[in-house]
């Protein structure tokens, strides 16, 4: 399939290279930041632009892989009849597409994505297109870089994106809170490394509540108090500390799978 990808940035980065990979055509990559353009042009072997104005118009799909703010911005400017269009993003409604072509909807990797990543082909995709026929093909081009694909609406995909937000940003910024406390302190974060590991594995098997560990959900009065004695000097984790600590010990426990081991 011939592919238009307007965006240079991460999620244009890695869907571009896994396209590449899977046998589609990168015809073109449009960017308003020309030099990033070339840069990911030239990897993909295509021709780039910085306007949308010189925009290929003989492609079969568009990828607008490009900040939720600048799809309002696009929707003014590009013009595509028929042709096949989708956005990346997680947040935004396929509906935000409907004035640039009558076939459109969303291909929303639910990863976190970076530049430097290599080819993936389990990166999970949420899809949704207007019309059963666009839903279709949306489905069908997914099923070519990955075997997870699921159908959502609108609102379904905007919930995972909340969820997505809280286990993988807020959790990234807990670990690097937890790495300056570490700094700060003179030991090794490093260590954590099998841990944080093991932690996300467990998760893979069992429900998050089930598996909760620590102090807070033993009721552990005594340790708890010596932790917030360290922190006497680190408010910011202290405030952190209290707030999910009297999280987990609120929570209703989740009884642990009958017939699974500890």
């Amino acid at each position: 399939m011939q592919i238009v990808i307007i965006g240079s940035g991460n999620v244009a980065s890695v869907l571009g290279r896994l396209c590449k990979q899977q046998g589609h055509e990168i015809v073109q990559v449009v960017s308003r930041n020309a030099a990033h353009a070339k840069l990911l042009a030239d990897e993909l072997n295509c021709a780039y632009a910085d306007y949308t104005e010189t925009l290929n118009h003989s492609a079969s799909l568009y990828i607008l892989a490009v900040a939720d703010t600048a799809l309002q911005e696009l929707n003014k400017t590009i013009s595509l009849g028929n042709k096949l269009i989708v956005h990346t993003a997680g947040s935004v409604s396929k509906d935000v597409l409907k004035d640039i072509s009558h076939n459109y909807g969303v291909l929303y990797p639910l990863q976190s994505l970076r530049k430097e990543m290599g080819y993936q082909k389990e990166i999970p995709f949420l899809i949704d297109g207007n019309t059963t026929d666009t839903l279709t093909m949306v489905e069908d081009f997914a099923g070519t870089l990955s075997t997870n694909v699921t159908k959502t609406t609108d609102d379904e995909r905007l919930k995972l994106h909340v969820a997505a937000v809280v286990v993988s940003n807020f959790t990234n910024h807990l670990y690097a809170i937890a790495e300056d406390f570490c700094k700060k302190e003179n030991v090794d974060f490093k260590l954590l490394a099998p841990l944080i590991t093991e932690t996300a594995e467990r998760i893979q098997h069992f429900s998050p509540g089930a598996v909760q560990t620590g102090p807070a959900v033993r009721n552990d009065i005594f340790t708890i108090d010596k932790h917030l004695r360290i922190l006497s000097n680190h408010p910011q984790l202290k405030d952190m500390y209290i707030k999910l600590t009297n999280s987990i010990m609120t929570s209703p426990p989740t009884p642990f799978p009958k017939g699974e081991g500890a």
